[in-house]
């Protein structure tokens, strides 16, 4: 009798305990940005290991139209068993796909958008980032301003195929020595504010801000329009903590406008069994001191 006493109590206890880790997680997702990573899903063991929660698949791998169907439907399979969330995807728009210029053709690139859209809707993805520094490109001798308006023109057209099949897209800033427009989130803000689309959003790119020592103030500026974020270490796009970057004044002005999305970490690896872990340690302390220690709840 005793004994059956003693399992159940440790049977109860553990129950206890793993909801009591569940409600923990869900209270720190509800308070907090929650941290991903961009990565492939055959890094999800890895990373969900590590403490990750989100994952950032590429629409090139995963939605573009060059894959298969019947890769596509093996895809899908690996997307519903990975214990990492994948909503999200980046490299979007192909370098040859131009976004402005002579040279674009906006049917080829609405049928491209369309088909991208169509898999996501099936696989989940609800949000795809449009960084696509060579597709957006202004091509030399091209006014800036009619280029820029002309992408702005063909992103409200993007978006509206984004909408039919409950997709955002959301514009990332990028530095200058990736592409020659919107090199800052301030510019960024200016052109999704444009386009005036409610699934044409805004992804800030930490690390690209640092590159162009853009404040941290104009995160602020983003509030309503920004959903999405990455985040690396200035000098080498290194991932938090190897060079103890400071990020909490970025993430301070997240915290300002009440952002609780997904920060996903876009960095560069060298050995991401070792360095998985402690990226995660690093960049939740400065969360952690941002959101919680200031009293938030």
């Amino acid at each position: 009798m005793k004994n059956t006493l003693t399992v159940l109590f440790l049977l109860g206890l553990t129950s206890f305990l793993q909801s009591n880790a569940q409600t923990s997680m869900q209270r720190n997702e509800n308070t907090m940005p929650v941290l991903g990573l961009t990565a492939s899903v055959e890094s999800d063991s890895l990373a969900n290991a590590a403490g990750f929660v989100y994952l950032e698949e590429t629409v090139k791998r995963m939605l573009a139209p060059s894959v298969s169907e019947e890769t596509f439907t093996a895809h899908l399979q690996k997307l519903k068993r990975a214990r990492c969330r994948i909503q999200t995807c980046n490299l979007f728009i192909p370098g040859y796909l131009k976004l402005m210029g002579p040279e674009v053709n906006e049917a080829w690139v609405l049928g491209y958008v369309d088909t991208v859209m169509q898999r996501a809707e099936k696989a989940g993805i609800g949000l795809i980032v449009l960084g696509s520094g060579e597709a957006r490109k202004i091509p030399e001798g091209v006014n800036r301003e009619d280029a820029k308006q002309q992408f702005i023109r063909l992103a409200r057209k993007m978006a509206a195929i984004a909408a039919k099949h409950n997709c955002l897209i959301s514009m990332e800033n990028l530095n200058a020595t990736e592409t020659n427009f919107v090199n800052t989130l301030a510019e960024a803000c200016q052109v999704v504010t444009a386009v005036d689309h409610p699934n044409f959003r805004l992804t800030a790119d930490i690390y690209h801000m640092l590159r162009e020592n853009e404040p941290a103030a104009n995160i602020e500026k983003a509030k309503g329009i920004l959903v999405h974020c990455h985040i690396a270490e200035r000098e080498k796009r290194s991932a938090p903590g190897v060079e103890r970057q400071d990020f909490r004044p970025y993430l301070a002005a997240l915290r300002s406008i009440g952002y609780k999305g997904r920060i996903m970490m876009e960095c560069k690896w060298n050995n991401p069994a070792v360095e998985y872990a402690p990226a995660v340690a690093y960049l939740e302390g400065q969360l952690k001191e941002v959101y919680h220690i200031s009293g938030k709840k």
